[in-house]
């Protein structure tokens, strides 16, 4: 009979030695101090970062208490680390004249780097439409790939269900850990299709989220006319015609003549429907309250309100 004494592993003397808590502690993530010259962008990063007050405020807390919060990082196969959450706070070391950030390396693929600079991303405040829409639809590539399913996808099959997650949608993944609902997602999905002419506009605020949603729908060089003609007329189209823009583009009619006719019309005030679930408003009124109960005091709240604002012009 053959010895087996060669098949044998013996285990080395730091095994022997260590202990179960060095060995889960060898697997965790720890916190280390890379060169900002080893750190680069996220590529197409949709996050603006800005030197505003906010920024100035954070370089002044950097300089007093150093760099509170780690960012993440992931390898790069050409050398270095790629920012997955983090880039306002390397451009505040910069601007602090530090050489180094706290990072937390983490071995993780672009899809899923993906996913999380959208999410960390997406709870600042003072976001644009469009950041939130380039960020979106990079989500949902990252999701669509990360399911074997196509990219190219239009707004209308934001909403299908994947084959290897039957209890949920494209939509449902996408909403997750999300500010926005699912269907004001996949509005701002559609301002992707914008000319970049259009995608300014709707960040300067000159063109509203809904009417820039329907002229998505129109064709490059139809919007390239509505540009033109919102240059020339110095009037962006309201959502009534920005519709009626759409459905003409829909029947092959959308030229220059329909364009102007369309937008040098007097615009006419857009009806506008609020509606506030009971879900939502009943956090704030003790359960006794009933419906007519918690409608009269939003009234007089209200009604209060407008006296204050009304003294304030007085003044």
């Amino acid at each position: 009979m053959k010895s087996s004494a060669k098949n044998v592993k013996l285990a080395s003397v730091d095994d022997l030695f260590s202990t179960e808590e060095s060995r889960q502690d060898a697997g965790r993530e720890k916190v280390v101090e890379i060169a900002l010259s080893e750190l680069h962008p996220f590529p197409n990063h949709p996050f603006q970062v800005k030197d505003d007050d906010s920024m100035k405020e954070a370089v002044e807390s950097v300089k007093e208490y150093g760099v509170l919060t780690p960012a993440i990082v992931r390898p790069r196969e050409e050398g270095g680390y790629e920012i997955v959450a983090g880039h306002r706070r390397k451009h505040t070391c910069e601007l602090a004249g530090l050489e180094t950030m706290p990072v937390i390396i983490r071995e993780i693929d672009r899809d899923m780097a993906t996913i999380i600079m959208v999410d960390t991303n997406l709870q600042r405040e003072n976001i644009s439409p469009m950041e939130k829409a380039q960020a979106y639809k990079m989500k949902l590539d990252a999701i669509k790939r990360r399911s074997g399913e196509r990219t190219d996808l239009t707004s209308a099959q934001v909403g299908q269900r994947l084959p290897n997650k039957p209890n949920k949608t494209s939509r449902d993944l996408l909403a997750e850990n999300a500010p926005d609902s699912s269907s004001q997602i996949q509005r701002l999905i559609r301002l992707t299709e914008l000319s970049p002419e259009l995608q300014q506009m709707v960040d300067d605020r000159k063109i509203a989220v809904t009417p820039a949603v329907e002229l998505s729908y129109l064709k490059p060089e139809e919007q390239a006319l509505v540009v033109e003609t919102i240059e020339s007329e110095q009037a962006t189209p309201s959502l009534s015609q920005a519709q009626r823009l759409k459905k003409q583009s829909q029947a092959g009619k959308l030229n220059e003549d329909t364009v102007l006719s369309i937008m040098s019309e007097e615009k006419k005030p857009e009806k506008y429907d609020l509606t506030i679930s009971g879900d939502t408003l009943r956090k704030y009124f003790p359960r006794s309250f009933t419906p007519r109960q918690m409608e009269d005091t939003i009234i007089k709240l209200l009604e209060g309100w407008q006296r204050k604002r009304q003294r304030n012009k007085e003044r």
